[in-house]
């Protein structure tokens, strides 16, 4: 996992919406990785004729970069959940900090968070630390859980030529490379009745 950081050390910006040109403060904690500028960019250009009210959750979420551009954007609420107590007490921060009422955090593993009842959820970014492998497993449980609503859009981050095994009712909308990472946007099928 590349603790590589994209911006000025310490801080990343926000890129379009209410809060662009924001600065989001990154804990010096191993192992995080903010999605990249050009990344975040690309991602809400697709994303931008159904991110406006859309309900959210950003799971794995980091630095919140995503939830939180979410929210510059439109988005009418953003559940970010985090594991590492002290990353998600930089994220409450950010969040006072922008005045962004609309972004919740929870400080809980991603999984066990997901095995709780489910608030179906329009986006969804599933950005976890690619040591850990955990996209097949947080997939699952966003779909057997009721995390998903009928025609959600998910976000999937993954090391350069890594495609994960994702739900077969997942289709890739869009995808695309920035150095070593894979990043692909995907629309969930309408159950067949």
């Amino acid at each position: 996992m590349s603790a590589k950081r994209h911006g000025a050390p310490g801080r990343i910006r926000v890129i379009g919406g209410s809060l662009r040109n924001s600065r989001i403060d990154v804990p010096d904690l191993p192992g995080l990785r903010p999605t990249a500028e050009r990344v975040r960019e690309t991602l809400f250009n697709w994303l931008a004729p159904v991110i406006d009210g859309a309900r959210c959750i950003d799971l794995c979420a980091g630095t919140g970069a995503l939830g939180i551009e979410a929210l510059s954007r439109g988005a009418a609420s953003v559940r970010f959940v985090e594991r590492d107590t002290k990353v998600a007490q930089a994220l409450r921060a950010n969040l006072e900090r922008l005045k962004a009422g609309a972004g919740q955090v929870t400080a809980a593993d991603a999984l066990v968070f997901l095995a709780q009842s489910a608030d179906p959820c329009d986006v969804v970014f599933l950005d976890p630390p690619f040591a850990l492998d955990l996209w097949s497993a947080l997939a699952e449980r966003l779909e057997s859980g009721g995390w998903l609503s009928a025609r959600a859009w998910i976000y999937v981050e993954s090391p350069r030529g890594v495609v994960p095994t994702l739900p077969s009712g997942w289709n890739v909308h869009r995808e695309g490379q920035a150095g070593e990472v894979r990043f692909a946007l995907y629309r969930r099928a309408l159950p067949l009745s």
